[in-house]
């Protein structure tokens, strides 16, 4: 492929080695007794996690999995673009660009990857079958650090439409959930014509960010009128008690990237928290899966890095501005345990919205939690837009 090399995960012995001595040498803090998560992920969570990944988790079989992919960089808007590139084995399969968000990676497809592409070994329609492409945003993990300013999602939607130029693909589907729903939206803006549907787990400003009125909430079923209550209430307690690593990022990246950076314990903590409050606790996510995705943090050094998307995205001219309008047909596959309740009556002003699908399990990361879900619903929304 023009303008690509190709890529495979190769981490030297000495990386590791630094890494184990690190998590030998711990310097632990204190904590105040019975206050569980209240001021954040508690020390006996930690001490678990670092002592399996010390003890029991196997980097170079996780680096073995992840090298079943096909993989590349390619050199895209001044920044080194990694992807994996999975075909399948269907002829005239669909191209479908999946995009993770923070504090994610690629590593958060590895479930869904292959009943996408090869939906008849997993006993499902050859007909549902997607070329899968799986970019890391500029800035995070392998496709990081970046090297100049503004990388927000807006500009990550346009290097992204340029990687699908890239591949020869002219029509395609795109997916994603957190960040890669707000680069996947935008790129079903910027590219009707290329973008035949964009199915979210996440609606970026879908929910209720202020109290509903009297006068709105007469407007609504009473369904909705019910969801869109939850949604402010659950919006209220996310603003008080949970947004604060998002203000943090979005104001100083750097100050947080000396202590990210230099400590995996602390990294550990820092995305560790996020997978276990954000997800569902009756879908638990598998351990060695998360650690292969704090794992690419470590060893690109991109923690800060990342952190910068929020600082991009909260100095843009766009901040704070009402979204614009996408035309390409949109289905919002909606998980109880997520951050926010997405309100379609919201959704439907900016979005043309053609399936909605409430479930009842599942999270903030519906690959790694509920994959058969995530798929099912891949699969029946492309189904009816193709």
């Amino acid at each position: 492929m023009d303008g690509m090399r190709r890529y495979r995960v190769e981490v030297g012995q000495a990386e590791l080695d630094d890494l184990w001595g690190r998590l030998e040498r711990v310097r632990w803090p204190d904590e105040l007794g019975g206050v569980g998560w209240a001021y954040g992920i508690p020390v006996r969570e930690v001490r678990e996690l670092v002592r399996y990944w010390r003890e029991e988790y196997d980097w170079r079989a996780a680096e073995a999995r992840l090298n079943e992919w096909p993989q590349y960089t390619t050199v895209i808007d001044g920044a080194t673009v990694h992807f994996a590139h999975v075909r399948s084995p269907e002829p005239g399969a669909t191209p479908l660009l999946m995009t993770h968000g923070w504090p994610g990676s690629f590593v958060e497809f590895q479930k869904v990857v292959g009943p996408l592409t090869d939906p008849r070994a997993y006993g499902g329609d050859p007909r549902d079958a997607f070329d899968v492409v799986l970019p890391h945003i500029p800035g995070f993990a392998l496709s990081g650090p970046t090297t100049e300013t503004g990388w927000e999602f807006k500009r990550v939607a346009r290097a992204f439409g340029t990687l699908m130029e890239r591949l020869g693909y002219e029509t395609y589907g795109v997916q994603g959930g957190d960040w890669g729903a707000a680069v996947s939206r935008e790129l079903g803006r910027i590219r009707a014509g290329n973008v035949v549907g964009v199915h979210l787990n996440l609606l970026p400003g879908g929910g209720a960010t202020a109290p509903p009125g009297a006068t709105e909430l007469e407007e609504l079923e009473p369904a909705e009128r019910a969801r869109t209550l939850a949604s402010w209430e659950r919006y209220r307690v996310w603003a008080k008690e949970r947004q604060g690593y998002a203000d943090i990022q979005a104001t100083r990246p750097q100050t947080l990237a000396y202590a990210l950076n230099d400590s995996p314990v602390g990294l550990l903590a820092w995305i560790g928290e996020k997978f276990a409050e954000w997800s569902d606790p009756q879908c638990p996510i598998d351990r060695d899966q998360m650690l292969t995705n704090v794992m690419l943090y470590w060893l690109t050094g991109t923690a800060g890095s990342a952190a910068r998307i929020y600082y991009e995205r909260a100095h843009a001219d766009y901040h704070g501005k009402p979204p614009e309008v996408s035309t390409t047909p949109t289905a919002l596959a909606d998980f109880p345990r997520d951050n926010f309740v997405p309100l379609r009556h919201v959704a439907e002003r900016t979005e043309r919205i053609v399936r909605w699908t409430s479930f009842d399990r599942g999270g903030h990361f519906p690959a790694m939690e509920v994959p058969e879900l995530l798929v099912g619903d891949v699969r029946a929304f492309f189904r009816g837009v193709l």
